[in-house]
């Protein structure tokens, strides 16, 4: 919007007034348009009528004072097209600045010869009171500018406050509250009675997904948000204070959102027919909704995360955060900071804001601790006082955090067997060992190979954008002859591998199985716990086992992809490998 001094005719008519009965002659305001805005005498009561004079209009493109004592025959007159109408004897043109920019033009008028040698016997005096008068109006113009500037920056603010999806509160020094947003209204369930009333922000000097948590009194009541505090200057030079907030509840909700990534899954996508399969699925409907511990053990494979992911799906939870953390994959340094959290400054190189860990992220939810065994002692203790005192506290803080949450852990070693050597905490083992869930091998439920590989050809069908419509007999003898020390990670492997083999064809072949599959040489490479089910010299057998990793590493190097091929070569995972080699001590 532009401003011109028509928005402040009240304050100019003042002034010609005053200009008009002090000395005795006609005044006539103009803006920087050449519409009239005011004036005395002749020019009263015609504001907004376009003024036809010349001299106005130059000293509005020049900024020059113009003193014209002969009117008519003054050259600016020359070109005045209201030349032949003018009774003027004397004019006076003042320009009006606002900062540098002209916006307007003060005139005095003389319609008598009587008024015209006063004014020039004292020329110079009325040219410094007129200059102060222009001067007045440009500073009063200039108050109205930056009043109404203000007035639209608060009338954006207020739109702006108004529409955001948080909570807003502007509050003076006093912590008054000044504004309040809907928002903000629904979350506290107050009215705009508010208003007025002095409110409280404290600190807790803690955070919430790198929001600062606060305590906020209205009313005597108390709520806890997470926000940010935002201190501001008004145009009146008063301190007021902005506060944009969450309530904790939409963050939980949030936080549900992001660590369930959408990944939910069901029993029905726990394949199989055999009757381990089935009664697999009756009991996880049977404990899904309890808040008892729940331990899963089982080769490596063998699908113990979608067991712990069904269970969460199947329970009261499953709109809350379910948050898994691999305890065999973060350096032992590292781990106690991921699960519990830490506060600002509690070490070298800590987040400036702090952070959540994993407990806390997975607070009204569940959280998958996997590969359990692998966990150092030091930390066992801690997650026994997690189960029995449903708290925590993040490294650095003495300040206890309630929780309300259900733990699943899941291993692939003999947690019993690492009791004996000292290795795992026995109170602990019973602490999780609530609900045990044992997953069976593939071997020893062939049954649910077939429809395991239904399911997969369905998978890359979608996956690759080809069309596999069946396989041959040859390929399923082969498949339930295999032993799959890599359980179904393994199956799955082989069937992209497949895939990617197929070509144009529609039919899996033999062809496409990889020769370790057809020679059946798998049975060599089968896992620990299969190979000494029968046999009690497991100490010779980890010899031969850390020998054989040792030759490994040498043949294929300890690079990444080289670790991954010794995995292959063993049936095993790539993070299984890691810790055989932790346990064996193979740097």
């Amino acid at each position: 919007m532009e401003f011109s001094l028509l928005h402040i005719r009240e304050d100019v008519n003042r002034y010609a007034n005053i200009i008009s009965n002090m000395i005795n002659v006609d005044v006539g305001v103009v803006d920087k348009n050449m519409l009239r805005v005011t004036g005395t005498g002749l020019y009263k009561n015609i504001e907004g009528v376009s003024a036809l004079g010349n001299v106005y209009k130059n000293t509005l493109e020049t900024g020059k004072t113009h003193i014209i004592k002969n009117p008519r025959n003054h050259k600016l007159c020359c070109k005045c097209i209201d030349k032949e109408n003018c009774q003027e004897e004397l004019e006076i043109s003042t320009p009006i600045y606002c900062q540098n920019e002209i916006i307007g033009v003060l005139g005095l008028v003389c319609f008598s010869n009587e008024q015209k040698k006063k004014i020039i016997a004292n020329i110079d005096s009325y040219l410094n009171f007129t200059k102060q008068i222009a001067e007045f109006i440009g500073i009063k113009f200039f108050e109205f500018q930056e009043k109404m500037l203000q007035v639209d920056k608060e009338r954006t603010l207020k739109a702006v406050i108004d529409n955001i999806s948080k909570g807003v509160i502007v509050s003076d020094k006093n912590n008054k509250i000044v504004s309040i947003n809907e928002i903000a209204r629904k979350k506290l369930k107050i009215g705009l009675e508010c208003i007025g009333e002095t409110m409280s922000i404290v600190s807790q000097n803690d955070y919430l997904m790198n929001e600062e948590i606060f305590k906020l009194l209205i009313f005597e009541r108390e709520f806890n948000v997470v926000g940010k505090l935002i201190s501001i200057n008004s145009f009146d030079n008063k301190k007021n204070n902005i506060f944009i907030f969450e309530d904790i509840k939409k963050i939980n909700r949030n936080i549900a959102e992001i660590t369930n990534n959408n990944n939910v899954i069901t029993i029905d996508d726990i394949y199989g027919n055999s009757i381990a399969t089935k009664n697999l699925k009756e009991n996880i409907l049977k404990v899904a909704d309890t808040s008892s511990t729940v331990l899963i053990t089982g080769e490596s494979g063998t699908g113990k995360e979608l067991v712990a992911r069904s269970l969460h799906s199947h329970s009261s939870r499953s709109d809350k955060p379910f948050v898994v953390i691999n305890c065999s994959a973060i350096p032992d340094s590292l781990l106690e900071s991921e699960l519990f959290g830490y506060v600002k400054g509690a070490f070298t190189g800590a987040n400036n804001s702090g952070r959540m860990g994993k407990f806390e992220l997975a607070n009204t939810g569940v959280i998958f601790l996997d590969e359990i065994g692998d966990m150092p002692l030091y930390l066992q203790a801690k997650i026994l006082r997690v189960i029995q005192e449903k708290k925590i506290e993040r490294i650095g803080s003495n300040k206890s955090i309630d929780l309300d949450i259900k733990i699943i852990a899941a291993t692939n070693v003999n947690l019993e067997e690492k009791i004996r050597e000292q290795k795992f905490r026995k109170d602990l083992y019973y602490r999780l060992n609530v609900i045990p869930i044992k997953l069976l091998p593939l071997r020893e439920r062939k049954e649910d190979i077939l429809p395991i590989v239904e399911k997969l050809i369905n998978k890359y069908n979608r996956i690759s954008n080809k069309y596999i419509s069946s396989i041959d007999e040859e390929v399923t003898r082969v498949l339930l002859n295999y032993n799959w020390p890599g359980n179904i990670r393994e199956l799955e492997n082989v069937i992209e591998l497949m895939f990617n083999m197929s070509g144009s064809s529609h039919i899996l072949s033999k062809d496409f199985l990889p020769e370790s599959i057809i020679s059946n040489k798998g049975i060599k490479n089968m896992c620990i716990q299969s190979i000494i089910k029968d046999d009690d010299d497991l100490e010779n057998f980890e010899i031969l086992e850390k020998r054989y990793i040792l030759q490994a590493l040498k043949k294929y190097g300890d690079s990444t992809d080289g670790k991954k091929a010794i995995s292959n070569k063993m049936g095993i995972g790539l993070t299984t490998l890691y810790r055989k080699m932790k346990k064996f001590e193979i740097d």
